[in-house]
């Protein structure tokens, strides 16, 4: 081990606790501070946990206690809005099964698992100040209380305090041009889809289904063209949301009606504007870094946020491991920028599909099939989920990340 005797992890969401696992598996004590008062419960809507990301929770060991929470998902079925199959795209069949999970059970998962550890994991720990100190770094709360390390590493989402901390020209997160919602319903008299997720660019906003006979979930994107924060969005009543969201989905040949129809407005999830941040500049300063969404926040379009996040927190934990801080940070770095930022980049051209205006639709609509087609090859998009992590592999500066022909 490089040196390191412990670390504080500002944010409890995903990352975080996915850190402190990979840290006290590489030697490094770690505790997890959140600013909420207690665990997320019922919050958040529908994810997935891409077969890369489970290549990364297999690394630490905790593939098993998200594998219990979520069900299969071995492909994405696109459609147009008139119904017609235009391309479904699987992941290669030598890795692990994609996994439909919801936020708040991935939440209690991840907790669970990390405290069965004997991880410490603090609530209501809200940071507002970083100080650098010549060895480590201090983290102040709003409760007055503080904490000290020999790293900081700020896992505490796309508005990151951390971020701006060691940045303060940092860039803020920019509106995709979408709202996003879900829900579960009954999937009782649908047809099922069986483990298989259709994504539909309807005729004026996206949607996604998956329908078993036990339940059914659903999420939709609506184009919109003001941002709205989360707090804004759910101030609107959940009975008017659902009935715009039916509206704008009246003409398509799909479920979706029938299943808003199904919702109970208790149930839905809104979300508010969905974001990204193409580029942070500055991941790291002295003792401190960023991890997940504070430093590579992709928009929920990449079906890929939570798991870049484990993958970060497994490279992060192997290069404290193996390196000096300074030394550790740059290859952490080095290891997952390209990566990351392709594939925010990618999300962000889907989400220009999805929020398409009237004359962009139609041709939209008429290119989709020829460039389903031009890209329906597995072997186009495989890199994104075969990207295994040997944690237990000496860390090399500037070694390739991976075996050659992976991304």
């Amino acid at each position: 081990m490089a040196g390191i005797g412990n670390a504080i992890i500002i944010g409890g969401g995903i990352g975080g606790p996915a850190a402190a696992m990979a840290l006290q598996r590489a030697g490094i004590e770690a505790t997890v501070y959140e600013a909420y008062d207690g665990p997320a419960t019922g919050v958040g809507g529908a994810l997935s946990i891409a077969p890369n990301g489970r290549q990364a929770l297999a690394a630490i060991g905790a593939d098993a206690a998200v594998a219990a929470v979520g069900r299969p998902m071995r492909a994405m079925v696109m459609q147009s809005w008139t119904g017609k199959r235009l391309a479904e795209f699987a992941a290669p069949e030598r890795l692990p099964e994609q996994l439909l999970v919801w936020r708040y059970e991935l939440y209690r998962a991840l907790h669970a698992e990390a405290v069965r550890r004997g991880i410490r994991i603090e609530h209501g720990k809200r940071l507002v100040a970083v100080e650098h100190a010549p060895h480590g770094a201090r983290a102040t709360f709003a409760d007055g209380s503080t904490a000290a390390g020999d790293v900081l590493i700020g896992a505490d989402g796309i508005r990151s305090t951390v971020r701006s901390a060691i940045d303060p020209g940092a860039p803020s997160p920019r509106y995709t041009g979408l709202l996003g919602f879900g829900a579960r319903c009954t999937g009782d008299g649908l047809a099922p889809t069986g483990p298989k997720m259709h994504m539909v660019f309807g005729r004026r906003a996206f949607f996604g289904y998956q329908i078993e006979p036990d339940e059914a979930g659903w999420f939709a994107n609506l184009p919109h063209p003001t941002p709205m924060r989360a707090a804004e969005a759910q101030r609107v009543p959940a009975e008017e949301w659902l009935r715009r969201i039916a509206e704008l989905f009246r003409d398509d040949r799909t479920p979706a009606v029938e299943m808003v129809r199904r919702t109970r407005p208790e149930d839905l999830v809104v979300t508010g504007g969905l974001e990204d941040i193409p580029r942070v500049p500055v991941w790291h300063k002295a003792s401190v870094v960023l991890l997940g969404d504070a430093a590579h926040a992709t928009s929920p379009s990449s079906g890929q946020g939570a798991s870049l996040a484990i993958e970060s927190a497994v490279q992060l934990a192997r290069c404290l491991r193996d390196l000096p801080v300074a030394e550790a940070f740059a290859e952490y770095e080095r290891l997952r920028r390209a990566r990351v930022e392709r594939i925010i980049a990618m999300a962000a051209r889907t989400n220009a599909d999805k929020a398409a205006g009237p004359i962009a639709r139609v041709l939209r609509d008429a290119l989709m099939p020829i460039a389903m087609k031009a890209f329906g090859d597995p072997k186009k998009f495989a890199w994104q989920f075969d990207h295994p992590i040997d944690f237990a592999a000496p860390v090399v500066p500037g070694a390739r990340a991976t075996p050659a022909g992976r991304g």
